[in-house]
């Protein structure tokens, strides 16, 4: 059914037509219309059969929601930014017992200074942490993911993450096909937990590992998110032909065909960078665009497939490796290993700052004349950030560092505001 409605009741329709059984949730923006939707329907019976939860934080979330699905409940929350980072351990916990938890990640800045903008320093933090990544271009793309996402979570028994733009996707209102109950039953069939907690059969879960075996352990969890690799791919057709529409999948490209110059990207702004493609071929440039949904596990193959031809890949992300730079960027560099093709790391939309169609044409425009440095900061206010490192090396040399530090920083803090 086509209607027009905001990106997070969209997700709060799809997960609530997968039939969870336990949702456990503590509000943090801009994840939270997300949680009060799936609420409001288990209050008015529309989604029955399900115990909605509010905890106390979101660390409590996370261990409901280990709790629920070690007992054999089909399990579903939401976070985002500082409320991820709270829950950090239990995360871990999550995915090293193998519950096939679904989370929607609502991306935001990490703080401090604290911004409540969109960018994907939370989820890309968690990188490692076990958890398949999965990040949405649009609204539709959102809700299909979800659906998808407690398939591949129940059938290889690892907890996934759908990570979603915050505010540019949760709070934005476009059309979506929204699917019947039908559809999602016939493509979800009911949760068979592989492991349940039985107070008839009593064992114990997340018990110590020595040295003997931790590495074994840990190995697994890398197979099985290698398994994810094959079984993303699955999914996405099985989808396409119960729904009738492309969605998932571990990466997709747009006019990359003959293009010389790819850019690669993940999340919202390929909407954006595929506007100025458009424009950029119009024009006569052969530039392409390779989306990447599945982050972890990383497609190394794939990428290296659709990338193996091209001249030169500008990577644009929305996270910084504080001391190192791109952090996608180096995932990619390692599947163009050996390859001689030349790859910029840009660093966009920090903190919610807009990416427009005029800095990507200028930017592109200088990457096909190879006239950037290998990590470019797109409309960094380099006035601002000069001072202020003057004013450290000042700083340094002539004492009171932490009143002078503090000072300094308010500054900058008010010039950018």
């Amino acid at each position: 059914m086509l209607k027009q409605t905001e990106g997070s009741h969209a997700v709060a329709e799809a997960v609530a037509l997968c039939r969870p059984e336990v949702i456990c949730a503590y509000p943090i923006s801009p994840q939270t219309h997300i949680v009060e939707g799936i609420g409001e329907m288990v209050k008015s019976g529309e989604l029955k059969d399900c115990e909605f939860l509010n905890v106390e934080s979101e660390f409590a979330a996370m261990s409901v929601a280990i709790g629920s699905s070690a007992a054999g409940a089909r399990t579903y929350t939401a976070t985002a930014s500082q409320g991820l980072l709270f829950m950090v351990e239990a995360v871990f916990n999550a995915s090293g017992l193998g519950l096939p938890i679904v989370m929607t990640v609502a991306n935001r800045a990490i703080g401090a200074p604290i911004n409540i903008w969109n960018d994907h320093s939370d989820s890309i933090s968690q990188r490692d942490c076990g958890w398949i990544q999965l990040f949405a271009e649009t609204n539709q793309e959102a809700l299909d993911l979800h659906i998808q996402a407690f398939k591949l979570a129940e059938e290889l028994s690892l907890p996934v993450m759908v990570c979603m733009d915050g505010f540019i996707l949760t709070h934005a209102y476009e059309r979506v096909d929204v699917p019947t109950q039908e559809q999602v039953d016939a493509f979800l069939p009911p949760y068979e937990p592989r492991q349940v907690l039985d107070p008839a059969e009593p064992v114990s879960i997340g018990a110590m590992v020595g040295p003997e075996a931790f590495m074994e352990v840990r190995y697994l969890a890398h197979a099985k998110q290698m398994q994810a690799l094959e079984l993303i791919p699955q999914l996405a057709e099985e989808f396409k032909a119960g729904f009738g529409r492309d969605s998932g999948g571990l990466t997709r490209s747009y006019r990359a065909d003959d293009a010389e110059t790819i850019v690669v990207a993940m999340g919202s702004i390929l909407g954006t960078i595929k506007d100025v493609i458009d424009e950029m071929r119009d024009a006569g440039e052969k530039i392409g665009v390779l989306g990447i949904t599945s982050y972890r596990p990383f497609p190394l193959e794939n990428i290296r497939e659709a990338l193996k031809n091209v001249k030169r890949v500008v990577v644009l992300e929305k996270s910084l490796a504080v001391g190192i730079g791109g952090i996608l960027a180096s995932d990619v560099r390692k599947a163009l290993l050996k390859l001689p093709i030349d790859v910029y790391t840009v660093i966009a939309g920090l903190g919610g700052r807009a990416i427009t169609k005029k800095s990507l044409h200028g930017l592109f425009d200088k990457m096909l004349k190879d006239d950037v440095e290998s990590i470019t900061f797109l409309d960094l206010d380099w006035g601002v950030v000069n001072r202020q490192l003057e004013r450290e090396r000042k700083t340094r040399r002539s004492g009171p560092a932490a009143e002078s530090m503090l000072r300094d920083i308010g500054t900058v803090a008010s010039k950018i505001a």
